[in-house]
């Protein structure tokens, strides 16, 4: 019993095999041709990488830390806080400051929004009032008058007090009728002019306040990454310490010093590969950013930067500052090369290769021939090679991540060069 079912698993295990060396070799691939093109030929040279911006972030004001949220190591992004000042006497001025200057408003806005009706009402039913009390007053004046015209039925003292009371009442009408005037024509311009003066002023100091509360907060200038700490919490920073060193690698720049003979022939935007030791299975393309005018009097070498994207995972560049790179860039007259596209690279090996396809007859069989070759200058979605290859040869553009020597595959479709590295394998 025991060896059936023994049998039984070979047999299994065999036909397992026989189906996945069968799907192996109907593996079905991308390709594209060489092509042969004239391009400047190339020398590499050695490099440091660098980031795009570097900054240290110091403070603007004397103060005691009191937050310090970030490390060494840490991203941090464009606005963001690196450190906290304390603020709480700033923050008790800016409430009294703000406090005051809602005041200034509101009287400003009385004053521009001028006599309320009411008011212009009141003091006219007053102004009323008085003419009324004058008339009383001029009417007994004139009684006492004829009384006292008729020898004594009133005394002096009686008129005396009778013209009194009438020159009373007319100045009281008068002061009545003039609140009622300044009550209709409203405040002055040159009051309100003050009232906004008044509140410019109160404007100005809460912005003065708010000002000095922001230089209590270091923020990031860019988004980067933390490598040098300078300060901690409870620690007390005068103006202008640093408190943490930011460094930005969404973009980095590759420096290389280029002898005087060649870089005449290179120039702003021109595309140069770079190769990094640390990542041996990858390579980058930038392009050239700046070549300084100033040379190295005693190397003849000039100051060259190779601008590329940075590639960021979970926040961790894989391009890091210093790390050693080597730079390709076009130093010469132009020459015949062979290009293939980018995609048909197979790096990560003892050297650089691509699968040729040799094709058997007119079908789409063939079987994948690894070809190591040497990188040289790109060319947009291609790069100069050399070695064993032929212009018209298929290359492997999609697929050859799991190819063996002499694998036979079927080609699925064949691209022009140009467009093989924005293709997709279609199963």
């Amino acid at each position: 019993m025991q060896q059936r079912i023994c049998l039984s698993i070979a047999v299994i295990i065999v036909c397992l095999t026989g189906t996945f060396r069968t799907a192996l070799s109907q593996s079905p691939v991308i390709v594209s041709r060489v092509v042969e093109r004239e391009v400047r030929t190339g020398q590499t040279f050695v490099g440091t990488i660098l980031p795009e911006k570097r900054a240290t972030i110091g403070s603007a004001v004397g103060g005691r830390v009191v937050e310090f949220p970030v490390n060494e190591g840490d991203r941090v992004e464009e606005g963001q806080a690196l450190a906290q000042l304390l603020t709480n006497t700033i923050n008790l001025e800016l409430d009294a400051a703000q406090a005051e200057l809602e005041l200034r408003k509101h009287e400003l806005e009385e004053l521009e929004n001028g006599t309320r009706p009411e008011e212009i009402a009141q003091a006219r039913a007053q102004m009323e009032a008085a003419r009324t009390a004058l008339t009383f007053a001029e009417r007994r004046l004139e009684r006492i008058k004829r009384l006292a015209s008729r020898g004594d039925a009133a005394t002096q003292d009686q008129l005396d007090e009778a013209v009194a009371g009438r020159d009373n009442a007319k100045a009281t009408l008068d002061e009545r009728t003039a609140a009622h005037d300044l009550a209709v024509a409203g405040p002055r311009k040159e009051q309100i002019a003050q009232a906004r003066a008044r509140v410019a002023m109160q404007n100005a100091l809460v912005k003065n306040l708010e000002s000095r509360i922001v230089k209590h907060t270091m923020i990031a200038r860019f988004a980067g990454y933390v490598v040098s700490e300078h300060t901690e919490v409870g620690a007390w920073v005068n103006s202008g310490d640093p408190v943490a060193e930011i460094v930005a690698l969404d973009r980095v720049d590759v420096l290389a010093h280029v002898l005087e003979t060649h870089v005449p022939h290179i120039r702003p935007g021109i595309e140069s590969r770079v190769e990094v030791p640390a990542l041996p299975d990858r390579y980058f393309v930038g392009k050239v950013a700046i070549v300084i005018p100033e040379g190295d009097q005693r190397s003849r070498t000039f100051p060259v930067k190779v601008r590329l994207e940075n590639e960021i995972t979970d926040d961790h560049p894989l391009l890091k500052a210093g790390m050693l790179a080597r730079v390709t860039l076009p130093t010469g007259p132009r020459k015949k090369s062979l290009l293939v596209p980018k995609d048909a690279l197979v790096l990560g090996g003892p050297s650089p290769m691509v699968y040729v396809i040799d094709v058997e007859g007119n079908g789409p069989k063939g079987k994948a021939r690894p070809v190591p070759v040497e990188l040289d200058i790109p060319s947009g979605s291609l790069v100069a090679v050399s070695g064993a290859l032929k212009p018209g040869e298929r290359v492997v553009v999609r697929g050859n991540e799991r190819l063996r020597p002499d694998q036979e595959v079927t080609i699925a479709s064949e691209l022009p060069a140009e467009k093989a590295a924005s293709a997709d394998l279609q199963n």
